[in-house]
């Protein structure tokens, strides 16, 4: 090992462009991450700014007709348990329709019939709509629900939620308060947070989006999102701002952004929560994570345009922007992490301490991400000591799922199209519950290009790693084994759970 760091740094001494490429290309890398890192600082001012404008519930004085829809595709495990919880909203039955929009292509359609068939029975108004072709995945459903939709609001669950009874009670009023609000959106709690390290590391990240980000930008003004489910829409919004649309893989978005320009308003609700599991599975977890960036870049190909277009003030323009962009940084993260190697050999060359003295004013955006998820945990957790020390793991994992989300990015880039993949729900709760036995676990394509690549850069930033602690930059030590540990965690795991459900299937 000391023979090859002593190579490497021989051979970065001899050449002096390949050390100018790698230094400008490092800089340009850190200017990136710095420019969208530097968020967290907007989002804690504006929080401050904002910190006790809380708003006040209003009463249900109208119960307007409400359709309630829930698309499934092959939800065995969880069909049941939403239809259950739909059907206990603490709502008028005569003013309360349910879709269960059913593009399943097992025994999932049995399985939802029956249910139907019994609320049906006891007078629920429950209609099992079921497509043969699922064009249109997600979006196609929805649109095609929306066309005998009965009701004036339409309330969406994903199959992984269980709605809480209040739901209608506490979200429906603030329509009425006044008649240009056309969404409302409620914060995600998590069913299964304490099931494993995986699922704790994904609640504090989505904790951070849901927690401050939402609450925030709502506040303060700035475009919000629907997050496909867990709110409520008015029909005529869905209608007005040109209906589901399926070119792209975050219909949500896209929608939530085309309504903003016709000038809806959106109302976020931090303090009404919406129950969901999380992904216990990290191959589960990456298709989740692919299917959200590739659609947000394309999302963001199709509506940046539009954004700068409208007549919406500058700053709006501007964080809308920043927001549909914010994934561009996995691949950057990637450049990071493999120029950070060459450049312990570069700085034992001596005659560039200005540069590394500059570079060090990075770590300010480090700083800001940290209070970000440190606001989003003490706003929320009276245990919020012990759940920050999570936030070096979420770097790692960031870190780690980078090669999958930035395969997502380029995707969305160069408009290469792919199925709508779902999340494979467990219904888990406890760790008693297991996912191995699910059957929508896939054994095939685990070990594709991209676990690969995450095990070579595991091996290569470890590598790193010991080359820091031989030259003795004690302070490249921790970002090369935050590297070091996203990378490995997440190719370990990658490789654990495909032989763990390939043993069982």
């Amino acid at each position: 090992m000391i023979l090859t760091i002593l190579f490497f740094q021989q051979k970065f001494i001899e050449n002096v462009v390949f050390t100018d490429i790698v230094m400008y290309l490092y800089f340009f890398s850190l200017l990136i991450l710095f420019a969208f890192g530097a968020h967290g600082f907007v989002m804690v001012y504006h929080y401050m700014k904002q910190r006790g404008l809380e708003d006040i519930q209003p009463i249900l004085m109208k119960t307007p007709i409400v359709t309630v829809q829930l698309p499934l595709f092959n939800e065995l495990y969880v069909a049941n348990r939403l239809i259950d919880a739909v059907c206990a909203l603490e709502y008028p039955k005569d003013k309360l329709e349910v879709q269960v929009l059913d593009d399943s292509t097992d025994e999932t359609v049995d399985l939802v019939e029956k249910a139907a068939a019994h609320y049906r029975a006891l007078g629920y108004d429950i209609k099992h709509i079921h497509r043969k072709d699922r064009s249109g995945y997600k979006a196609g459903a929805l649109k095609h629900g929306l066309e005998t939709a009965r009701g004036e609001f339409i309330a969406v669950f994903d199959a992984d939620f269980v709605p809480n009874k209040d739901f209608l009670i506490k979200t429906i009023p603030y329509f009425f308060t006044d008649p240009k609000i056309g969404v409302v959106q409620t914060r995600w709690e998590h069913l299964n947070r304490e099931y494993s390290m995986l699922t704790r590391t994904q609640a504090f990240a989505l904790d951070g989006h849901f927690v401050v980000e939402q609450d925030v930008r709502n506040k303060a003004g700035f475009f919000i999102q629907f997050n496909g489910t867990g709110g409520v829409w008015r029909k005529t919004t869905i209608i007005d701002a040109g209906n589901w649309q399926s070119d792209t893989l975050t219909e949500d978005l896209d929608l939530s952004y085309r309504a903003q320009l016709r000038g809806w308003k959106f109302k976020y609700l931090a303090h009404v929560t919406s129950p969901a599991e999380l992904p216990a599975e990290v191959n589960a977890l990456k298709s989740q994570q692919f299917r959200w960036t590739k659609g947000a870049i394309e999302t963001a190909r199709k509506m940046i345009p539009e954004v700068w277009k409208s007549d919406i003030p500058l700053r709006i323009k501007i964080h809308s922007t920043f927001h549909l962009t914010n994934n561009i940084v996995f691949p950057f993260i990637i450049l990071a992490g493999i120029l950070n190697v060459p450049l312990i050999f570069i700085k034992q060359q001596g005659g560039h301490e200005a540069y590394f003295a500059m570079m060090s004013i990075f770590v300010i955006a480090f700083i800001g991400s940290f209070l970000f998820y440190l606001i989003s945990q003490k706003s929320v957790y009276p245990d919020w000591r012990r759940r920050i020390m999570l936030f070096p793991l979420f770097m790692a994992g960031s870190m780690g799922f980078a090669v999958n989300n930035s395969r997502a990015v380029f995707e969305g880039l160069f408009k290469r199209k792919s199925e709508f993949v779902r999340t494979p729900k467990f219904a888990l709760y406890g760790k008693e519950d297991t996912w191995k036995k699910n059957v929508y676990i896939s054994t095939k394509k685990k070990f594709d290009w991209v676990v690969m690549i995450e095990i070579l850069l595991a091996v290569y930033c470890f590598f790193g790693v010991i080359s820091s602690l031989y030259y003795l930059e004690i302070a490249a030590v921790p970002f090369q084994l935050l590297y070091f540990m996203g990378f490995t965690c997440v190719s370990w795991l990658s490789v654990r759970h495909a032989l763990e459900a390939r043993k069982l299937h």
